[in-house]
């Protein structure tokens, strides 16, 4: 009998490996109070990470804890040195099994997100090609929705961001609502008004509670905001975690229901696409494990016939946005948009309410201007 083949991966990869990983972390303020219904702030948190291969350099980052860092340091710099760059999946795996006792949910998935975007970010730099050519184009233009309208503005300065928004030509606008927990409804009901009477007939509106409603309570708001204002999206009409009770509201309303941000995993994915509890799934590369598993996800909800949203940090997403049939927009966070052209180079800007992936560069396109970021480095 003939011996069977071998079939063990040869690395025939000519890139050098990665050899180092650098960290930093980023605390900028907000340009006022904000808050949602569920939580107040006034400063963002940026992790960012660069990944080297020789004399090639990529770039990541994540939005969330300080604690992040810490992870990318003790764990995930042991888990992928040495390793070829043009392995991302590879990485991937091993930064995940290293964080295996730590808990991966969280400031882990945050960290090794920031990881794994760098780590693309780099293998697209040493092939000389755009990231978005190296995923595959699915599309030149990526839509956009405009996000902000917090529950502390006072009703001129969310007035005066709807309009530029709509100025500047993107035809969809969200504010947030379920206002201290969902007990200032009516006031809730009133800034949506606002938004209609703002944005005009033309301009489709979504709502986020960041699950600040109670079930019956989310129905009856639900209720009103389709038949009084149009409102096309209710994300997190409930919390997150109540697969139940989106599936609940999604059956009673005639508004897309929309969640996912808080996946940290393909498994959370999966059963929240299970549990039929979304019209559209929500994934942010900066959560979700970065690259590799925000394509994974894509291709969950699309084997289920769901879009996917991609969940903030609008720079970051626009070329794996562009890679996947069934995309149906990104966000425009305010605060990510805002920081992103405070502190990167590259930094996508909508036209015609669409942003455009990177053609002209290997690579996302972005990089930290160091200098002015500087002022903002804690560690």
């Amino acid at each position: 009998m003939s011996p069977l083949p071998d079939v063990r991966p040869r690395s025939v990869s000519p890139a050098p490996p990665i050899a180092c990983l650098e960290c930093a972390t980023y605390l900028v303020p907000t340009d006022r109070a904000e808050a949602d219904g569920t939580l107040a702030w006034s400063s963002t948190t940026v992790v960012a990470v660069t990944a080297r291969a020789g004399d090639t350099s990529g770039l990541g980052w994540t939005y969330g804890s300080r604690a992040s860092q810490v992870v990318v340091e003790t764990e995930l710099v042991k888990a992928v040195d040495g390793s070829d760059p043009m392995d991302v999946p590879g990485a991937s795996e091993s930064m995940i099994r290293a964080c295996r006792n730590l808990g991966r949910p969280g400031v882990v998935s945050s960290a090794i997100s920031a990881v794994d975007i760098a780590l693309w970010d780099l293998k697209a730099k040493l092939l000389g090609l755009p990231l978005v050519q190296l995923f595959g184009r699915c599309r030149e233009r990526v839509p956009v929705y405009g996000s902000g309208g917090f529950t502390a503005y006072a009703d001129e300065v969310t007035s005066e961001q709807l309009r530029g928004w709509v100025d500047a030509g993107i035809p969809r606008v969200k504010i947030k609502i379920g206002e201290s927990w969902g007990t200032a409804a009516e006031r809730d009901l009133e800034r949506v008004a606002l938004t209609r009477k703002v944005v005009g007939d033309d301009v489709d509106i979504l709502v986020d509670a960041n699950g600040g409603y109670s079930r019956k309570q989310a129905i009856r708001i639900g209720r009103r905001l389709a038949e009084d204002y149009g409102v096309v999206w209710f994300e997190e009409p409930v919390s997150s975690d109540d697969l139940a009770g989106l599936r609940e509201v999604r059956d009673q309303l005639t508004t897309d229901v929309a969640a996912g941000e808080y996946g940290y995993d393909d498994g959370y994915f999966a059963r929240m696409v299970a549990a039929e509890a979304v019209d559209c799934l929500q994934i942010d590369v900066t959560r979700c494990g970065g690259y590799t598993v925000w394509l994974r996800a894509a291709a969950i909800a699309g084997a289920h016939h769901l879009d996917v949203s991609a969940h903030c940090a609008p720079s970051l997403h626009t070329p794996v946005a562009a890679a996947v049939p069934n995309l149906r927009h990104i966000e425009y966070f305010h605060d990510h948009s805002r920081l992103e052209a405070l502190l990167f180079d590259g930094a996508a800007s909508p036209v015609g309410g669409a942003l455009v992936p990177h053609n002209d560069a290997p690579g996302h396109g972005l990089a930290l201007r160091a200098r002015d970021a500087e002022q903002y480095r804690v560690a």
